[in-house]
């Protein structure tokens, strides 16, 4: 392929072609000078080419590359790819599922993203949206609502209908709608926390960073901003986490990127959104290590210790208690080969997952099987009806748990069926559990994902105590509400791909807002 201008021809082939950012791409199409003849063979391709680009710079991913390998895109981006393939099929009368279509999505992006869901609408289709991003949810011509509160709390409709036409006990009822009417908020703090210490990064160069120097201040919180495809994974986890790390196992950096303060760091965590657990018997009581106390009251029980059972015979991990034929899941999995696997309840243990004899040992009249089947909540209080040592730890390792906000999930309920969000809340309670910790560096990697906004102020409380205790919490964000709560942004841009990996700004939000070349800045005050 050739681009023709008055002065010069340049060849470029189809790798260079892919190896361009889409918004790239698209100029050099639109702008391609072609012959008369050239012209009339090309034109229906040229129009099906302008076409797909056009939808895929619509839903904000202009900034990738037509080459970029589809298992490293975000769970947000796969979407909007898919979305933009949808339009491109011009399909009129389907209905559309979309599951949080805004996740990674800058602010700047959104008003974008929904002029292409108007237009699937506007062509005759119908739209329906699983979403906690507000401005998706104010657009909404119809609204569902769905709680009051998560899990065992939650399954009721609270409020269905259009949004402005909501009376005050339907928004008392319902947790977004207070939040959309201003009713309930998350209140900006009055001052932001001043800080001496810091990490110092220098000279990134991975990925599209231009030579980033930029200081990462420790004790307080400091979120990382920056339209998608910014530099911000590759600037955190590629750069900061990956060299901390060989800092703290080595003593040294093999790239002498690091500068600062490093002596006052003893540890760091990458806390995403990945399972807590590999194997289908771990759950959020094991984790966070609340399971062990519990099965030592267990084996304390006057019965227990008359058979001669213990801690170890209330595990499913280990011959003994467990059920032998399901292996203490409680349920078998049947392979159907090109189809999905079932799942049935074992017929042995009839789901219990222990021997008989196991389920027999009794606490208050709840056995091993009813104390896994408590959530969060129940077990808390049911514990704490009694006075005992043990019952006391047990309640002291939950508790971070309902400090998270999941206080609705089962103590033995698998890992597999977390949520993303659930699982990182629950790392997050594991460390706030820990005691004794020295100076840790925490990095979330945009922990709104999934949350609702009453969700997220419970999370800022968790973060908040994380701090409280002398940590240092480095967040990737686009989510407004986080990064308002931030003592220290830093803001990358000045937008993705290759126009991207710059420092644009550093300061409190108050300070970012006020820099004109920051897109973030003008957006962090704006929607308040």
């Amino acid at each position: 392929m050739s681009k023709r201008n008055n002065k010069q021809s340049i060849a470029l082939s189809i790798s260079d072609l892919v190896d361009m950012p889409i918004s790239e791409l698209t100029k050099l199409i639109d702008n391609i000078k072609l012959n008369e003849q050239e012209e009339k063979i090309s034109k229906r391709l040229l129009t099906e080419i302008k076409s797909r680009l056009k939808f895929l710079n619509d839903v904000g991913v202009g900034y990738l590359t037509l080459n970029r390998q589809s298992n490293t895109l975000s769970g947000g981006e796969s979407q909007r790819i898919n979305l933009a393939t949808s339009l491109g099929s011009s399909l009129v009368g389907s209905l559309y599922v979309l599951d949080e279509p805004s996740i990674g999505l800058h602010s700047r992006d959104t008003e974008r993203l929904l002029s292409v869901l108007k237009r699937l609408k506007e062509v005759g289709n119908t739209v329906v949206v699983v979403e906690h991003d507000p401005d998706i949810i104010c657009a909404a011509e119809y609204l569902i609502d769905i709680g009051p509160e998560a899990g065992v709390n939650g399954g009721k409709i609270v409020f269905e209908g259009e949004p402005q036409n909501a009376n005050n006990k339907q928004i008392n009822n319902s947790y977004t709608l207070k939040y959309l009417t201003g009713r309930e908020v998350i209140k900006t703090p009055q001052q932001r926390r001043k800080w001496n210490n810091y990490i110092e990064v220098k000279n990134a160069n991975t990925n599209n960073l231009k030579n980033l120097t930029v200081q990462f201040p420790l004790g307080v919180l400091t979120v990382v901003t920056g339209v998608s495809g910014s530099g911000k994974s590759s600037l955190v986890r590629d750069v900061l986490f990956a060299e901390l790390q060989q800092y703290i196992n080595s003593g040294k950096t093999t790239s002498n990127k690091l500068g600062g303060s490093l002596h006052l760091v003893d540890s760091v965590e990458f806390v995403n959104q990945s399972p807590i657990g590999k194997s289908s018997r771990s759950n959020p009581a094991t984790y966070i290590k609340a399971y062990d106390e519990i099965r030592k009251l267990f084996a304390d029980q006057r019965m227990a210790k008359q058979m001669s059972f213990t801690a170890s015979h209330f595990s499913f991990n280990q011959d003994g208690g467990r059920c032998d034929f399901c292996k203490g899941d409680g349920t078998i999995t049947v392979p159907m080969q090109f189809m999905a696997d079932v799942l049935l309840e074992c017929e042995v243990c009839k789901g219990k997952r222990f021997k008989q004899d196991i389920l027999d040992i009794l606490f208050r009249e709840k056995n091993i099987y009813d104390v896994l089947e408590m959530t969060v909540d129940e077990a808390i209080a049911f514990f704490s009806k009694t006075n005992g040592t043990t019952e006391k730890r047990i309640v002291k390792r939950l508790k971070p748990l309902q400090d998270v906000g999941i206080g609705y999930i089962k103590l033995g309920q698998a890992s597999s069926t977390l949520s993303g969000g659930e699982n990182q809340r629950v790392k997050l309670a594991s460390f706030l559990a820990s005691e004794g910790q020295k100076p840790m560096v925490f990095i979330f990697d945009e922990p709104s994902t999934g949350l609702h906004t009453h969700d997220i102020k419970t999370l800022m409380k968790a973060i908040n105590a994380l701090i409280a205790k002398g940590h240092t919490v480095i967040i990737i964000e686009h989510n407004l509400d986080i990064i308002r709560q931030a003592d220290h942004i830093i803001d990358l841009g000045i937008d993705g791909g290759n126009k991207g990996g710059y420092l644009v700004a550093t300061g409190t939000p108050e300070e970012v807002a006020k820099n004109s070349k920051s897109i973030t800045g003008k957006f962090i005050f704006s929607k308040k």
